[in-house]
């Protein structure tokens, strides 16, 4: 079915554009191995993320994935002293292992579960430090739990996240405020309006661990379309609040994904 390995996931896993969902990337079945490569845009008032990625999915039972994150920091940069676009950059490696269930098949009320690991690598170490993160690597684990209810069309996806990363590791890991991991929240909803096409909404809350930089917890709607089995285009409106100081980061994200 199109659309059931979801989108990617600003981190380079599969989900909707901000939530890791249960779902394995490529379009194999469990006899098979299948593969997804992403680009995705976000576009802000003082920021722009661009991540690309890949993933492999083993018999529709582990997914390895890699994304690098590149923040692109416009006026920001220059008022901090790093100079006008300086970018902030993290390389993200993840696992993901189904551990039960099936998004489409079987009980009608039992969920696709998987557990997940991400390891983060900021690459700008002394730019973190010096804004007050204690570290510049760190590792987050997540579960998540995804069904699909065909007689609704509506998908729902919950996802619990232990994690230390200041926006998403992009600023760090721990800080002054907090360098202890806390369990965070990310849920989904979306409706399918036809097997091509369908809407919906993310939220994810956020730790605040930095005394120099208030995280807010992100929101977004969003909608995605399989243009065939191998690609699929998703935009979303987003809220990420406020980042590095910068309040009201509204604005634009658009990911274009290949699934094989």
């Amino acid at each position: 079915m199109l659309l059931t390995n979801g989108i990617a996931t600003v981190e380079g896993s599969s989900g909707g554009g901000l939530a890791s969902w249960s779902l394995i990337a490529g379009n194999a079945t469990k006899d098979g191995i299948g593969a997804s490569a992403h680009v995705t845009l976000a576009e802000l008032p003082d920021y722009r993320l661009d991540t690309e990625g890949v993933a492999v999915g083993l018999f529709d039972s582990v997914e390895l994935s890699y994304a690098r994150q590149n923040l692109n920091t416009k006026a920001i940069g220059a008022a901090l002293g790093l100079g006008y676009g300086y970018s902030l950059n993290q390389d993200i490696y993840g696992a993901k292992l189904r551990v039960a269930g099936h998004v489409v098949y079987g009980d009608p009320l039992m969920p696709q579960i998987a557990v997940g690991v991400q390891h983060k690598r900021n690459l700008d170490g002394q730019v973190v430090t010096a804004v007050g993160a204690a570290e510049t690597n760190g590792t987050d684990f997540y579960a998540s739990a995804t069904k699909l209810f065909l007689a609704q069309s509506i998908l729902a996806n919950a996802t619990v996240r232990y994690t230390k990363a200041n926006q998403g590791g992009l600023l760090g890991f721990g800080g002054d405020q907090n360098n202890s991991r806390s369990l965070e929240f990310e849920g989904s909803v979306a409706y399918q309006l036809s097997r091509k096409f369908v809407v919906g909404g993310e939220y994810r809350s956020k730790p605040n661990n930095l005394g120099i930089a208030r995280e807010d917890d992100w929101f977004d709607v969003f909608a995605a379309y399989a243009i065939n089995r191998n690609l699929t285009i998703a935009g979303a409106y987003v809220d990420l609040g406020s980042i590095a100081t910068a309040d009201n980061q509204r604005g634009a994200l658009l990911s274009l994904r290949a699934s094989f």
